[in-house]
């Protein structure tokens, strides 16, 4: 059955081949994006920004007003960073955080009154491994999806009532820009820095795993299933078989060896 479908950030990554595979089984998606440009005609663009709450109802709206309704919301925008906990500048913590949380909460709101009068709707919401596991050098970002893991298990139960499913999706590494986006927000580390050199290390290994990820068709061909399928699961842990068993010891290990296992990967 075809379905109305708000996606935010089609311009790249996820979003952009989610869109595309989407519309390719005909359902009517609408998808935002920072600055609007000449792409696929199916995909309705609408230009908003996460950190502006005035753009967001404005393109909440806009849906509404031609569409008459909102099936599928698919929080799927956001951003990288990286650095030192200690050294990164707090304006980039404060843009971490209201990009990957804040705006996506935002959204949802907007979404929620129109999916609880029609009587229903689902909710994807773009966590990662790295909202189940914190890693190094990427605290802010790991904060946010934890956030994100919080915020979703409290909303299923408070929008069970309305027959709104909320999901949860958690990539592993795939071969996106996610490694070009982050060093637009790196710290600035120097040699004066103390964390500088296990900084450069780490990155390196972080940068490594992204390049040698899977594709992102993997992800997009798994949520159109996820959109068409009568009963979701609550969760989707879509990644390689060693960052699925790594989820799995997180939960088993004690949570000295698990560490100890990061450490290893990271070279810590």
């Amino acid at each position: 059955m075809k379905k109305v479908i708000l996606i935010t950030g089609v311009s790249s990554g996820f979003g952009k081949v989610t869109a595309k595979l989407l519309a390719n089984e005909g359902h009517i998606v609408y998808g935002t994006v920072r600055k609007v440009s000449a792409t696929d005609d199916r995909i309705h663009q609408l230009r908003m920004d996460l950190t502006d709450i005035e753009s967001i109802k404005k393109a909440v709206s806009e849906v509404l007003e031609k569409e008459g309704k909102i099936d599928v919301l698919i929080n799927n925008a956001g951003m990288h960073s990286g650095g030192p906990i200690e050294t990164t500048p707090t304006e980039t913590i404060q843009l971490q955080m209201d990009t990957n949380f804040l705006g996506m909460v935002y959204m949802t709101r907007e979404v929620l009154p129109i999916m609880r009068k029609q009587g229903g709707g689902t909710i994807l919401n773009f966590s990662s491994i790295g909202g189940i596991m914190g890693l190094p050098f990427q605290a802010f970002y790991s904060a946010g999806k934890f956030a994100i893991e919080g915020f979703s298990d409290a909303l299923r139960m408070e929008v069970k009532q309305f027959n709104i499913k909320i999901i949860l999706i958690n990539p592993g590494d795939f071969h996106t820009n996610n490694s070009m986006n982050r060093r637009k927000y790196l710290s600035p580390t120097a040699i004066d820095d103390p964390y500088q050199e296990q900084f450069e290390k780490t990155l390196s290994i972080i940068e490594k795993d992204e390049a040698n990820g899977w594709n992102p068709e993997v992800i997009a061909r798994k949520i159109v299933k996820i959109v068409e399928c009568k009963n979701p699961h609550q969760r989707y842990i879509i990644a390689s078989f060693e960052q699925k068993l790594a989820v799995a010891l997180k939960y088993i290990l004690p949570a000295k060896w698990f560490r100890m296992i990061l450490e290893d990967h990271y070279k810590i």
